[in-house]
């Protein structure tokens, strides 16, 4: 082989090199988006699509049926939306559930992650486990437990509270109208404590204990300790809870309604997610349901976005 053929081939094979490492460079800047391609195709194919569906359902009347023809009507779904029967009690019973649950999410978490601060690690994990246990139990088995514990007649509640108030008739917690949503929200705040409680515990161990002692230093008392310092500090914990709380509360209390009273009596525990599972599944009015979800779900994204403005604006944060 000649001088000239050598150079020629180690020109050639420089270049291919060359353009091999930049191809490895250009896949290279495509690698992190690789990793993360199984998440995002999950996330498109299980929550973007039904979503996408459900915005395009709401303008067809349809009922659920392969073989049946889907018909277009446009805005019509959302205009009768209001009229449909059950849909203001719905809607309230939602707002009740909202607020009722409130207390279980934030402040009896808030106080006995409080309370429970400076007790021993290992007391602390052990208060833990099993604040917590409530939390981990399918809300079937949960519900019947309830169910057991409330009964009108065999129930431990019923037999403890004629001991004690001696009341003219059991207390039908379940069947009288009166106190159904009651049982149900009290159940769906009683699953809730051991969850909302842990996360506040994990938010105070972020909390620089600098700022405690120095308190203590100066004779601050236990209550201008929490007011002062602890509250201050969990405000960004306080409003992600409230967000959490107010969002999902309803959704979080479907399991309960439709395990203990299928939304009766006389639909006194039916909220909006029951109702839209009702007409898309018993009734099979898909149209209504999906443009029902849809301006629920436009609603509560509002929702959202205020409560991250409104975050922004009162959190205080240590920096």
């Amino acid at each position: 082989m000649s001088y000239q053929a050598a150079g020629t081939a180690r020109t050639a094979s420089g270049s291919k090199l060359q353009s091999r490492r930049r191809i490895l460079l250009r896949l290279g800047y495509f690698k992190p988006y690789l990793y993360l391609l199984p998440a995002l195709v999950s996330i498109g194919f299980w929550i973007y699509k039904p979503l996408v569906q459900t915005f395009e359902l709401s303008f067809y009347q349809w009922n659920l049926l392969p073989t049946s023809p889907k018909k277009f009507v446009g805005f019509d779904n959302f205009q009768h939306l209001f009229d449909l029967p059950d849909m203001g009690t719905a809607l309230w019973n939602t707002v009740i559930y909202t607020v009722g649950v409130i207390p279980f999410s934030l402040l009896i978490p808030l106080i006995i992650a409080i309370a429970t601060d400076n007790i021993s690690k290992r007391a602390r994990n052990v208060y833990r486990a099993l604040i917590f246990l409530p939390m981990i139990m399918a809300p079937v088995a949960v519900s019947s437990v309830w169910r057991w514990i409330m009964h009108p007649t065999n129930g431990i509640l019923n037999k403890l509270l004629a001991t004690i108030f001696h009341p003219s008739e059991p207390i039908r917690f379940f069947t009288d109208e009166k106190w159904a949503i009651w049982s149900i929200t009290f159940i769906t705040g009683w699953k809730l404590i051991g969850f909302s409680t842990l996360i506040f515990s994990a938010a105070m161990t972020g909390i620089n204990r600098e700022y405690v002692e120095a308190a203590r230093i100066d004779r601050a008392s236990r209550f201008q300790i929490i007011w002062h310092i602890i509250l201050p500090l969990l405000s960004p914990t306080i409003l992600f809870m409230t967000m959490m709380s107010t969002l999902f509360a309803s959704e979080w209390s479907f399991s309960y309604i439709n395990v203990l009273t299928q939304g009766g009596p006389s639909n006194a525990t039916t909220n909006i997610y029951y109702l839209l599972w009702t007409y898309g599944f018993q009734t099979f009015n898909i149209g209504a349901s999906s443009a029902a979800a849809v301006v629920f779900f436009l609603g509560f994204g509002v929702l959202a976005f205020g409560f991250m403005k409104l975050t922004k604006k009162l959190s205080f944060f240590d920096n």
